[in-house]
């Protein structure tokens, strides 16, 4: 990926009350960002959510980004987590045609090697959930189309910097968007 289109991966860190994704990812749209990936859930605090999202620009279109989160007052802290040592996971749900017989023999070697998982098993298809970084769960579907994908769900990336370089968690403690 060239460096006008590096993958940023950020990590928001927002007020858990209604209205903030779509307040957040309009002012993205509205300002032409596009959200490659986004996943939403409670943090350990009930009060918090954590948005992961990935934007892909250059480091002008990351500071621009960074610029318009802090005027939101519902954002706590911003953390470009791919400027970072982090881990980062997706998760996908596939359902793949697999009569009994020597096919559906292929398709549990295949999940075996990929270290997923079949979770549904019906007469001529399976459900496999899969995940890991993005390019192994790419390489996984892509190793499933010739068996026939009948339907597809991922969650979208979720990521967090590893323990060794925490950064701190507060408002108080830090400035909202940390580029390091």
């Amino acid at each position: 990926m060239s460096k006008d289109n590096q993958r940023h991966v950020l990590s928001a860190l927002v007020q858990n009350v209604p209205g903030v994704l779509a307040h957040i990812s309009g002012m993205l749209a509205s300002r032409g960002y596009n959200i490659d990936s986004l996943a939403v859930g409670e943090t350990e605090d009930k009060h918090l959510s954590r948005m992961t999202f990935v934007v892909v620009g250059d480091d002008r279109v990351l500071e621009q980004v960074g610029k318009q989160l802090e005027k939101i007052v519902t954002v706590v802290q911003v953390l470009d987590v791919s400027s970072r040592d982090f881990v980062e996971r997706d998760l996908l749900l596939m359902k793949i045609k697999a009569p009994a017989g020597p096919v559906r023999s292929e398709i549990r070697e295949l999940v075996d090697i990929f270290r997923a998982k079949i979770v549904d098993v019906g007469l001529d298809e399976l459900m496999v959930e899969i995940s890991g970084r993005e390019n192994k769960v790419q390489a996984f579907i892509e190793r499933m189309r010739p068996y026939g994908i009948t339907e597809l769900a991922r969650t979208g990336r979720i990521a967090m910097i590893r323990s060794d370089s925490e950064l701190p968690r507060t408002k108080a403690a830090s400035a909202k968007v940390v580029t390091v």
